[in-house]
């Protein structure tokens, strides 16, 4: 599937979802971005359900202007057992929220583990 971003956008490479315990998941997401220092970089990245709630958020307190792409992580989000689908959301300071969210199926997860990529 072709995916279109708008030039300067932070850009989801991948998450890894590892479930912790019942309803903890423990998440790593990549991202890449062409940051060029504090006035425009990737700030934050969240996770959200069906319908907008977020479940988690990674805030980033600085550029990676030489880190890309750069991959950090967010532990104990609480994703309830009935949840089927959730997305992983990307911010840049100048861009704001990317257009372009990962959608993961919580249900293709095999023995508490998830990787998926756009």
């Amino acid at each position: 599937m072709s995916r279109f971003v708008l030039a300067g956008e932070v850009k989801i490479i991948e998450a890894d979802f590892h479930q912790t315990s019942s309803n903890k998941w423990s998440v790593n997401v990549t991202l890449e971005h062409d940051d060029t220092g504090w006035s425009h970089y990737a700030d934050n990245w969240r996770v959200v359900d069906m319908e907008g709630n977020v479940l988690g958020d990674r805030v980033l307190h600085h550029p990676h202007v030489g880190e890309q792409p750069f991959t950090r992580g967010l532990s104990s989000i609480n994703i309830v057992e009935d949840t089927k689908v959730v997305y992983i959301e990307a911010h840049d300071k100048k861009h704001g929220w990317t257009s372009d969210r990962l959608m993961i199926d919580i249900a293709k997860a095999v023995k508490g583990r998830l990787r998926v990529q756009p």
